[in-house]
């Protein structure tokens, strides 16, 4: 593979060397495996409790308050259209998105563990449609193959505007 997996945009990736190897979050949404390089997560929380927020889009669950900072939370299974799982289990990873602080909820996090270059493939072909642009990579994980999400594709422009209101609304500075 010759792109580098990483938080940063595609564009932002010829640019830079590539990295040999690349950590990857590994977790479940689901029964399906997904990851996301480890530069791009800030921290992985047990789930907090959520404020809702009005007329936010469907798969904005709400807002927390971490350490003073109102942050966003998407929940990834509403984003991929799969059913509500609740369960011991479920955690919140926290991550920068083009600058700002985002929250996405997870089923599980399974592990955190380092990929070779090599390990990694470029996403499917036949993907086709905006939902394609989520996944960077795929790369097979204990017999299981796992799809390297592009956390900058995860929201449309449209939808990065409406989630920064919703941040900017919940610590009180003007848009």
């Amino acid at each position: 593979m010759t792109e580098t997996v990483s938080c940063m945009q595609a564009g932002d990736r010829e640019k830079k060397a590539p990295r040999d190897e690349a950590k990857l979050a590994c977790f479940r949404i689901g029964s399906e495996l997904y990851a996301l390089d480890i530069m791009c997560i800030r921290e992985i929380i047990q789930p907090q409790k959520l404020t809702p927020v009005p007329k936010a889009p469907p798969f904005i669950e709400g807002v927390i308050n971490l350490r003073g900072a109102v942050i966003p939370v998407v929940d990834l299974r509403k984003r991929f259209d799969q059913s509500f799982e609740p369960g011991r289990k479920n955690r919140v990873i926290i991550c920068s998105l083009s600058g700002k602080v985002i929250g996405l909820i997870v089923d599980e996090v399974t592990e955190v563990r380092p990929f070779t270059r090599q390990e990694i493939q470029p996403a499917p072909q036949y993907m086709k449609g905006s939902d394609a642009d989520f996944f960077i990579g795929v790369c097979r994980v204990h017999g299981e193959l796992m799809m390297i999400l592009n956390l900058e594709r995860i929201l449309t422009s449209e939808e990065k505007i409406a989630v920064e209101k919703i941040r900017q609304a919940g610590s009180g500075q003007s848009p």
